[in-house]
């Protein structure tokens, strides 16, 4: 029922930062619980930061210290990467769970190499 629309990602060197953004829309007002996950290649989609339902936020650990999730309302929300790695080279995509229901993105690519 969610429409997410994630923009943002591209082709940085390590070391770098990027800044992803997810647009939510549809016959709601707030969606609390929201957040980010990614998938490489090869790979299970794998969860890099939420916000749960009751306002607090979540991080994998591979990420912990150099991702920011943030939001400027309760449906829109950010994700900064600063300190690039290889291995956070995936597509990321943005998720909402309202009412039992789960919402993805389309995903947005994150490449990071020299």
């Amino acid at each position: 029922q969610v429409r997410l629309v994630e923009s943002g990602g591209g082709l940085v060197q390590p070391g770098g930062s990027l800044r992803l953004s997810c647009a939510a829309s549809g016959s709601i007002f707030s969606i609390p619980a929201m957040g980010w996950y990614r998938q490489a290649p090869g790979k299970q989609r794998e969860l890099v930061a939420t916000f749960t339902s009751g306002g607090s936020t979540n991080y994998a650990d591979s990420v912990k210290g150099r991702f920011t999730i943030s939001r400027d309302n309760a449906k829109n929300i950010f994700l900064q990467m600063n300190s690039l790695k290889p291995e956070d080279t995936a597509v990321y995509y943005c998720h909402a769970l309202l009412f039992g229901i789960n919402s993805w993105g389309q995903g947005t690519q994150v490449t990071v190499s020299s």
